[in-house]
């Protein structure tokens, strides 16, 4: 009676009555409500569907009923008992427990997760946009604590345990004068060297476990367990790379279902926003307001784009020919200035490496003359080409995409300039003579492979100073002084906004000299966790202390994507630089796990070699035509049928929006005619009133 007193206060306006619903106890059927719609209220999986339950309570929930009635509703599904098998009730009962703890366990990730409450405050108060900086340089830092625990824990840990007991895999047969490499520095030094060793990565950090010549070419044995410390080097090198290209994948995946989802006009964001927008969790008039800060960012997004769009749509011919000239024109000159810097880093670079035996704080300048430069540059051609960026008359999210095309390809470039010109010394590229007894240059470079090490490792910590230096030194001081002068000038020039492009370009170019430098520095995704961590709570204050909001907003999905996908570049660029380290240049003779080896690949194929006959047929079975041909048609076909499927639903979605856009016009319409026959209805109401007044008055 009670379930039946629930059903029939709810009931109306075309929903079924309190017989109805006990009638469909019975027999399930679908009935239809005044609207058209048709609800399944009482189906169940018969003996035998898997999933019907859960489907059936989906489907519920998506119907646009009173939550009383849903309540209902299901009370009087759950009374129907279906005969099911013993079987099939443990599968329902298991599948309910299983969704029951993902939600949980997705919930409470949710309330623990790094910097949640902070990454909250920085969306209400300065929009989605800067937002998506922040969590884009929260997923730096998860990214490389994990990938520290997978170096730490398959090379640092074993290197540390088994260096007593392990024996050389292979016997130094090389020249002798290739073997010399001596790094710990002789005689007494002045105390200020060793803070100047920190900041050049040389003298007593060179010769430890933060560079690749501290670890030795051993294999530890012990109660039948072997470790090839050089293998497991190069593995986890490999598998390092693996590990961060899936996570950016996946985390790629993740933007792109959200852009595409969030991609369909402003009419359908504004109805979004005004009926679906709203957190009704809110608690706290902070949460509110941080709520209606974001919601009013998103609608600012939304007209401006429509705004940018009518204004585009305006133009004449005329207009978008010199539009698009002026374009040509100025990228020109943006790519004069990225060559310019490139020939500037590979001449300080060379320069640089000319300049030995100079010690001291002068030996210091010398060192870091190829990352002051690229700092420079780096800071100074980005600001003229945002600067260029201005006058083309992009949309806001379209001018951050081809500034950071612009700043990408310089930075990255530049990376591979210097490497490039390192690798041409190394090699002998100029004077091959050098190279003819240790087959590389081993009298500037006795151990190549710290050296390159020791210049990622200063490109990283000068990167870092440098953000540190310009907080304390440019950004306060300007807040200070726009606060404390009220002239023209302070006024005009004002506080100084969050540059999302100029920032999230630093944060990949930190991270791909990361990737670029793991193999000869192999701590140095540790490094990077502790700077990010640090750059987080830098960039957050002066975020809150010294910026305003930005006065052009753009969309944080769209953004996010193509940071991703700018990542994807620079781990593209550092993995071209480990394989050609791994497969070109032959390692030094005097220090490392691939000493006395011609290449350092050819670890795999020693140690594929001392496998198992029957190991060793397995694997050749996964390398032949027998294997690779069918995998390679089953992939074919898969991709296939993901394009395929990829291609109905895109079609599905194009139709659902634009039936969606029929269907606003005609409520518009239907509202215009209801107006109308309104207004002539009140018309003939106060004519009839009118004419009652008049009738009165002759009567009278």
């Amino acid at each position: 009676m009670e379930l039946e007193r629930q059903v029939s206060t709810v009931a109306g306006n075309g929903y079924p009555s309190a017989q109805q619903s006990l009638r469909l106890r019975r027999a399930p059927s679908s009935v239809s409500n005044r609207n058209g719609l048709q609800f399944n209220w009482g189906s169940h999986p018969e003996e035998g569907e898997e999933g019907g339950e859960s489907e059936s309570q989906q489907d519920l929930k998506a119907l646009p009923l009173p939550l009383a009635l849903k309540r209902a509703v299901r009370e009087v599904q759950q009374m129907r008992v279906p005969v099911v098998t013993s079987w099939e009730s443990w599968k329902r009962n298991k599948g309910r427990c299983l969704n029951r703890l993902t939600e949980n366990a997705s919930g409470v990730l949710a309330y623990i997760a790094l910097w949640r409450r902070a990454l909250q405050k920085i969306g209400g108060n300065f929009g989605g946009g800067v937002q998506s900086y922040f969590l884009f340089l929260r997923f730096l830092v998860i990214l490389n604590f994990f990938s520290f625990l997978l170096i730490g824990g398959f090379v640092l840990v074993p290197s540390i345990v088994f260096r007593t007991i392990g024996t050389d895999t292979f016997n130094n047969t090389g020249p002798k004068e290739c073997l010399t490499y001596d790094p710990n520095p002789q005689g007494l030094l002045v105390f200020y060297n060793y803070f100047l060793d920190l900041l050049s990565g040389t003298g007593f950090m060179e010769y430890s476990y933060l560079f690749y010549g501290f670890y030795n070419n051993t294999v530890a044995e012990s109660s039948g367990f072997t470790y090839n410390i050089p293998l497991a080097y190069l593995l986890t090198a490999v598998f390092y790379f693996a590990f961060c290209f899936i996570c950016i994948i996946a985390r790629m995946g993740s933007a792109a279902r959200v852009a595409v989802a969030t991609v369909g006009g402003a009419a359908g964001s504004y109805s979004k926003l005004v009926f679906t927008g709203w957190d009704y969790g809110c608690q706290g008039d902070r949460s509110t307001r941080l709520k209606q800060n974001n919601i009013r960012y998103q609608f600012q997004v939304d007209l401006e784009e429509e705004r940018r769009m009518k204004k585009a749509a305006s133009l004449t011919l005329s207009q978008t020919v010199w539009l698009y000239t002026l374009r040509i024109l100025l990228s020109l000159i943006s790519l004069g200035l990225i060559g310019a810097a490139f020939t500037a880093i590979a001449e300080a670079t060379k320069f640089s490496q000319r300049q030995t035996g100079v010690s001291g704080i002068q030996g210091l300048f010398w060192e870091y003359l190829p990352s002051i430069v690229m700092t420079g540059g780096n800071f100074l051609v980005p600001f003229l080409c945002d600067q260029i960026a201005l006058l083309e008359r992009y949309s806001p999210s379209t001018t951050i995409i081809v500034a950071l095309l612009r700043s990408v390809f310089l930075r990255m470039v530049s990376l591979g300039v210097l490497l490039f010109t390192l690798w041409n010394q190394i090699t002998c590229y100029e004077k091959k003579e050098l190279c003819e007894l240790c087959e590389y240059n081993h009298k500037d470079y006795p151990c190549w492979e710290t050296q390159v090490g020791q210049e990622m490792y200063k490109l990283a910590l000068f990167d870092f100073l440098t953000t540190i230096a310009v907080l304390i030194l440019v950004e306060f001081p300007r807040r200070m002084v726009v606060d404390q002068c009220s002239c023209k000038l302070t006024q005009w020039v004002g506080r100084q906004e969050f540059l999302v492009p100029a920032n999230v370009l630093g944060l990949v170019y930190g991270q791909t000299v990361v990737w670029t430098g793991a193999l000869f520095c192999p701590l140095l995704p540790l490094i990077n966790t502790l700077k990010f961590v640090i750059l987080f709570y830098c960039k957050k204050m002066t975020l809150f202390q010294n910026c305003r909001p930005a006065v052009k907003t753009f969309r944080s999905t769209t953004s996010t994507f193509f940071f991703l996908v700018v990542l994807l570049f620079g781990w593209s660029l550092a993995l071209v630089a480990m394989i050609y380290s791994l497969a070109k240049i032959h390692p030094s003779w005097s220090c490392g796990p691939f000493r006395s080896l011609s290449t350092m690949w050819i670890i795999i194929p020693i140690t594929f070699d001392t496998l198992s006959v029957t190991t060793r047929d397995f694997l050749y079975y996964l390398g032949s035509q027998a294997f690779s041909i069918p995998f390679f048609i089953f992939f074919c076909v898969a991709l296939c049928y993901v394009a395929a499927l990829a291609s109905v639903y895109g079609k599905s979605v194009a139709l659902l929006r634009a039936q969606l856009k029929l269907e606003g016009r005609d409520k518009q319409f239907l509202v215009k005619q209801i107006e109308k026959l309104s207004l002539k209805m009140g018309v003939q109401r106060g004519r009839t009133d009118d004419y009652g007044a008049d009738a009165t008055w002759n009567k009278d």
